[in-house]
């Protein structure tokens, strides 16, 4: 069965890549035509096994503002209306008797009411015998024009047209919903909610994983981890953040000092999240501190330190001699009581997400001794 994809136009770059791993996730083989795909294009079309499989990746990608099984296509509306009327009675049977409505929506150019008239008037042939219903319609059409991938050279008329039925919202609610702008608990470098939730795909994080971030910061990667039934633990050099104290670093307030409920828990706590959280460690990544064998952890997903806001720390001398570290400095100190959880054995992923002139996507996959 053929669906076609419509993607944002964020983060082109790792489209694909999201889409791969959410289907891997999901237990779903996808075809996908890569000589169809442009970056630059929000239309991909796609093999899937089933209405069912579409409906799975639409639930967990973020970069996806829907998936549309594909009734028909073509470069201009005579081509799009002899594929609409090769198709088998069997295939627009489910379509025929329902309640529906068409939306029309063009890629790099607006249409006008006008135009949207004409292009339902172009389409009177189909074989719908329900009625319109513009509010809770049974079935929801797509007509989606592609003017092409120059701003600067937009034609009359459209390079593809699809038509398509809506199968399912994709996840972009999620970015609104974890908007940081809302958050509890911020600082000077807290992770986009989109970015965060899109490394948690990417990292496969599913229900019952241990997941781990040794940069949590303020813990946005672990609400989005939590936010799929991950079990969430994570470590950070800096006590201060760790335990809330210091100034603030939301702008446009006479706080002079962070409050007594803001920390990584509290933001959890924000959103239902709680039951999720492990706990966070002060702690140098730099230094070995998981001292027993056994793989804990089934993802470590994490940003590091970059740039001029949060450069790399590191616990100990700044001097080129080696002196030894001071034992309350090499100490793991636990910010809030621990809970103990029992893990199978399992592989660790680290699963690295940098950005210093264009975003890259590391998964290295080693074996280390493990354990809390």
């Amino acid at each position: 069965m053929q669906f076609l994809v419509h993607f944002a136009q964020e983060h082109s770059t790792f489209r694909l890549q999201e889409l791969q791993s959410v289907s891997a996730l999901c237990g779903v083989d996808v075809k996908h035509l890569l000589v169809t795909y442009s970056q630059l294009s929000p239309f991909l079309v796609v093999e899937l096994p089933s209405h069912d499989a579409a409906v799975k990746i639409a639930g967990r990608c973020v970069l996806i503002k829907a998936i549309h099984r594909l009734l028909g296509t073509g470069s201009d509306y005579h081509e799009l209306s002899t594929s609409l009327l090769s198709l088998p009675a069997v295939a627009m049977e489910p379509y025929i008797y329902g309640t529906f409505k068409i939306v029309v929506d063009c890629f790099n150019k607006k249409c006008s009411l006008s135009r949207q008239v004409i292009i339902l008037e172009r389409l009177s042939f189909l074989p719908f015998q329900g009625r319109v219903n513009l509010s809770n319609p049974d079935n929801t059409f797509y007509l989606l024009e592609d003017y092409g991938e120059d701003h600067n050279k937009v034609g009359d008329e459209p390079k593809r047209v699809f038509f398509c039925c809506l199968v399912a919202h994709g996840q972009r609610n999620l970015i609104q919903k974890y908007s940081v702008k809302g958050r509890v608990f911020i600082g000077n470098t807290s992770m986009d909610a989109q970015l965060a939730f899109l490394m948690a795909n990417q990292a496969k994080v599913s229900s019952g994983d241990m997941i781990c971030d040794p940069f949590v910061g303020t813990g946005s990667i672990l609400v989005a981890c939590a936010h799929f039934g991950a079990q969430v633990i994570g470590a950070d050099i800096n006590n201060l953040l760790l335990h809330g104290k210091g100034r603030p670093s939301r702008s446009g307030t006479n706080q002079k000092w962070r409050g007594p409920d803001e920390s990584v828990l509290a933001n959890l706590r924000q959103y239902g999240l709680e039951r999720y959280y492990i706990d966070v460690l002060v702690s140098d990544a730099a230094q070995v501190v998981w001292r027993s064998p056994g793989d804990l952890f089934d993802a470590i997903v994490t940003d590091p330190p970059y740039g001029i806001r949060e450069g790399a720390r590191k616990l100990g001398s700044r001097k080129d001699e080696a002196k030894p570290i001071p034992p309350q400095q090499l100490s793991i100190r636990v910010v809030s009581e621990c809970k103990f959880v029992n893990i199978a054995d399992c592989k660790t992923i680290f699963h690295l997400c940098v950005s210093i002139n264009l975003p890259m996507c590391i998964s290295i996959y080693c074996n280390l001794p493990l354990n809390i």
